[in-house]
């Protein structure tokens, strides 16, 4: 008998697919001369993938890839079509979004103003003579959301996850993290030297002589180096404990006496109340700097912060420096996207819930919706069935493990309520100042938030955005509609397929719920220990057989996955494909079975279904990239890694016992 959890899941209305065509996967993307059982990745979509080379402007591609650049092309009509009209009504989601857009393309404008724009703030940067300016400045960066050399955000109370406070985090750094910095490595030192051209020439564009420019990146990556020697990496960073720094505002002093931390939180409206200090021995560095560091350090620290921040929103000279480092060298993109893609981008990440709502009315449907709730229902189920049945956990940790199942939160396609901007002053006049506009409301908006009750109404990603999450500290399951659109999600697609490629999405949601870092979270959300010693030995002994499996994975001679790093993805991965599997048979019960489409089961279907969704085809340089610091594995062991460890994939394709595809008994990982 199945453990039903009493889940927190909107409604789901009646809902028939019988008025549609089902369809299956796309046969003609497998590769026919591979062999499912060899290289799944290469079996499911390779076809495709030779096909479709990847564009230009991009440094991955497959059909999830392009779907999110067709979401894009979504956005863009809607803002193309609000952005003709300009008699909106003065403050209106149409005017805020359709002149931020207007403002964007108006490149012509953009290359005449050139770093105008921006010129106010780097003078009052340069302008800086004493300590008291440099910490005015910061609090000034920071109201337009430029968070350096530390960030001030909103987010729960980990120990009271109904409370908001403020979390002091660190930042400031121009590489993609701290290793770029201190790692010995041919390739970090490669990137250390363009670096440092990089933003000498960003020096240049904003005004400097080459030699001044040269100098000053000099500083700059001295000053950066030595905030990064003082910062977590990568790994340390996945673990909730090690941020765990609830700190008394009278506190804050003793780490960082340097800083008025009073004229700070009431430059900003913040209660002096108690918060959490996310890295304690960063902001006792920020205080030596503070200390130690001559001004003139600290103005060409701060320039190139605003450089750095403001570059795509300036003349294509700074857009095209910032695009040859960040895109072209560390991403391998050969082009910068077209404009109007960077604009639709910008806008849904800006102003997203002021367009969003047009958005889900011309792409989202209601039957969308009620589908996915549908599916997202059997998935939660699939879990409890699981819980219920682990011969590792003792009854006591399963009892505390269901609580938390039941707890879940699920939210689809969009929210019950809307932003509305209020206040936020937007026009066609500069980019940059929009953008700024932009940024100031979204601060001014998080802050507001601290000290108050949390609203779980809110989202954390926009309506358009292709993608999804899981947030411990409300231990919710969040579905943007953007994610869910074909390939993902079709509500023509048969079961098999829809549980194959979102369904994995969403089981993997769900499992992050009980990953190595969500398995920290009680039911209520709160950073609690809920384990028995003994159950919580035995989770870490199967969650490091996760870890043996994915250092194992090479990218190139002598690089490959950081095992620790990518642990959570991995457990959620291969729980993902697990519970949507198990969740698509529970779903059939009862009814006719699906069909065989193009000689392939149903139960085909669902595996190839996965590998074609998650099939990335990428550049060298991204995967470098991804390996180094992204928590995610790239796709070709996002799709082979978790599927050799399924006995059900193994039966569905008659995978022999030593095929590359399964992987031996003693070394097989299951966590749920």
């Amino acid at each position: 008998m199945s453990i039903r959890p009493k889940v927190l899941f909107l409604a789901c209305a009646a809902f028939s697919v019988s008025a549609y065509a089902q369809h299956g996967i796309d046969a003609g993307d497998i590769n026919r001369n591979g062999a499912a059982c060899n290289d799944f990745f290469d079996y499911a979509n390779g076809a495709w993938r030779t096909a479709h080379p990847i564009p230009d402007y991009m440094d991955r591609w497959s059909r999830r890839w392009e779907s999110g650049e067709i979401n894009k092309e979504h956005v863009r009509d809607i803002l193309t079509d609000v952005s003709k009209k300009t008699d909106w009504s003065k403050g209106s989601a149409e005017q805020l979004s359709g002149d931020f857009y207007a403002a964007c393309m108006d490149d012509a404008r953009i290359d005449a103003l050139g770093a105008k724009p921006v010129q106010p703030l780097l003078d009052e940067v340069r302008a800086l003579k004493t300590p008291a300016d440099v910490q005015r400045t910061i609090a000034h960066l920071h109201d337009i959301g430029i968070a350096v050399p530390f960030g001030l955000m909103p987010a729960q109370d980990l120990h009271d996850p109904t409370q908001m406070i403020a979390h002091l985090t660190a930042g400031g750094l121009g590489l993609p993290d701290r290793d770029y910095y201190l790692k010995p490595e041919k390739r970090f030192a490669e990137a250390r030297e363009k670096y440092l051209v990089h933003v000498a020439k960003m020096f240049e564009l904003a005004g400097e002589k080459p030699a001044a420019a040269k100098s000053d990146a000099a500083t700059v990556f001295a000053f950066e180096k030595r905030l990064a020697e003082a910062s977590l990496d990568n790994v340390a960073l996945r673990d909730p404990t090690q941020q765990d720094h609830k700190t008394r505002f009278a506190d804050l002093g003793r780490l960082a006496p340097s800083f008025d931390w009073a004229a700070y939180f009431d430059a900003g409206k913040l209660a002096h109340a108690d918060l959490n200090v996310t890295q304690p021995k960063f902001l006792q560095q920020f205080d030596k700097e503070l200390k130690s560091t001559p001004v003139a350090q600290w103005r060409s620290y701060l320039e190139w912060q605003v450089l750095n921040a403001a570059a795509d929103s300036l003349s294509a000279a700074f857009v095209e420096q910032n695009f040859a480092f960040n895109g072209k060298y560390l991403s391998g993109a050969k082009e910068m996207k077209p404009r109007w893609k960077r604009c639709a981008e910008s806008a849904d990440n800006q102003l997203g819930e002021a367009l969003g709502k047009k958005y889900v009315e011309k792409y989202f449907p209601p039957e969308a919706k009620a589908r996915t709730q549908e599916m997202t229902k059997y998935i939660l189920l699939a879990m409890g069935d699981v819980i219920r049945d682990l011969d590792w956990m003792s009854a006591e940790t399963k009892k505390k493990a269901q609580e938390k199942l039941a707890s879940f939160t699920v939210k689809v396609g969009y929210p019950d309520k809307w932003k509305d901007y209020a206040g936020v002053q937007i026009s066609r006049g500069s980019y940059w100042d929009d953008v700024v506009a932009a940024s100031r409301w979204n601060v001014d908006d998080g802050r507001g938030q601290i000290g108050k009750p949390v609203d779980r109404a809110r989202w954390g990603m926009t309506p358009p955005t292709s993608n999804a999450y899981y947030n411990p500290l409300l231990n919710e399951i969040v579905f943007p509609a953007g994610i869910l659109q074909p390939p993902a999600f079709d509500v023509k697609a048969n079961d098999a397929v829809n549980y194959g490629a979102i369904g994995v999405v969403i089981g993997h949601e769900i499992t992050h719920g009980f990953d190595d870092e969500g398995s920290q979270f009680d039911a209520k959300g709160a950073l609690s220990n809920w384990w028995t010693p003994q159950d919580k030995e035995k989770f870490n002994a199967r969650a490091q057989c996760v870890v043996k499996q994915f250092d194992g994975y090479f990218i190139e001679p002598n690089i490959h996955h950081n095992g620790k790093l990518v642990l959570g993805e991995s457990i959620a991965d291969l729980g993902g494909a697990k519970l949507a599997f198990l969740a698509y048979k529970k779903s059939r019960e009862g009814k006719a079975p699906e069909p065989t489409l193009d000689g392939f089961t149903p139960e085909q279907q669902f595996f190839i279904a996965w590998g074609q969704w998650r099939g990335d085809e990428i550049r060298p340089e991204a995967q470098r990239k991804m390996v180094q610091g992204d928590p995610h594995p790239i796709a070709k062991y996002r799709v082979n890694g978790p599927l050799s460890n399924l006995p059900a994939f193994k039966d569905t394709f008659q995978c022999k016992a030593d095929a590359a595809m399964v992987r031996p008994a003693a070394d097989r990982c299951e966590v749920w």
